[in-house]
C-alpha cells in the first residue's frame, strides 16, 4: 500500500519545506505521486465492498489525492507545501461531496470518511442539510458501529469563531455548523500501512463510515 520511500519523502519535507528542497528532490515527489496513484486505484478497485456509489463512479486516480502544493489560503503557518496527502474514493469531487479518505503523513495516518476542503456551494449544502435534519445526523453518531470505529465523533481541520445564521447556542448542529468541513477519522500506525493486506483494514473502517456519507448525500 504506501511504499517506505513514501514515508520518507513526506518527513524529509516536514523539515525541507522549501521551493528549492522540492526542485532537488522532484524525482522522489513524482514516485510519491506514483504511489498515491496507485492506492487511489486500489480504494476504487475494492469500493463495492463498502460503497456501489463509488465502485459505480468513473475512476480518476490522478485526481484522487491532494497536491503538495498550498494555497495560501489553505495554508497553516507558513509551509507552502502539504506534508500529509489525503487519497480519496468518493462517487464525485472531493471538494464537492463527502466521500472515503485515506489520509498519509507520518505518526499520523488516518482513514474515515470526511468533505473536509468543500468549496463555498459544498459549505452551504452541507449547512443545510444540518438544518435541515438535525435528527439524522444524530442517529449516525449514536449507531454502535460508528461510535466503535470512531469514538471521537465529527472532526475538522478549521473551525469558526461564530455560529451561523439559523443556528442558536445549545442547538445540537450548532458546533458541527462551526466546522469549516467535518469528518470521522480511525488512526492507523504507519506499520500497518506498509502491508497491501491493510485494504481489508481499510474496508472495515469504510463500512460504518458510509452512514456519514449517506446523510450528506
Amino acid at each position: 500500500m504506501v511504499e517506505p520511500e513514501t514515508f520518507t519523502f513526506l518527513a524529509n519535507l516536514a523539515i525541507n519545506n522549501s521551493k528549492s528542497w522540492m526542485d532537488e528532490h522532484r524525482f522522489e515527489r513524482d514516485d510519491a505521486m506514483r504511489n498515491f496513484t496507485g492506492i487511489a486505484m486500489t480504494l476504487h478497485n475494492y469500493a463495492h465492498q463498502f460503497d456501489y456509489l463509488v465502485a459505480d463512479a468513473r475512476s480518476k486516480p490522478k485526481q484522487s489525492f491532494t497536491r503538495f502544493f498550498q494555497e495560501s489560503r489553505d495554508r497553516n503557518g507558513r509551509d507552502i507545501y502539504r506534508v500529509g496527502i489525503d487519497v480519496f474514493a468518493n462517487a464525485g469531487h472531493p471538494e464537492e461531496a463527502f466521500g472515503y479518505y485515506l489520509h498519509i503523513e507520518p505518526d499520523n495516518c488516518h482513514a474515515g470518511a470526511a468533505l473536509f476542503q468543500p468549496s463555498k456551494e459544498a459549505r452551504m449544502r452541507l449547512i443545510n442539510r444540518l438544518v435541515d435534519d438535525p435528527q439524522g445526523l444524530k442517529s449516525v453518531l449514536a449507531d454502535p458501529g460508528f461510535k466503535n470505529t470512531f469514538p471521537e465523533g465529527l472532526v475538522t481541520r478549521k473551525t469558526l469563531g461564530d455560529l451561523p445564521d439559523n443556528f442558536k447556542s445549545g442547538d445540537f448542529a450548532g458546533p458541527y455548523s462551526r466546522m469549516v468541513g467535518l469528518g470521522c477519522r480511525k488512526s492507523l500506525p504507519d506499520a500497518l500501512l506498509l502491508d497491501d493486506e491493510v485494504i481489508d483494514v481499510l474496508i472495515e473502517i469504510f463500512r460504518p463510515a458510509s452512514e456519514l456519507v449517506r446523510y450528506f448525500e
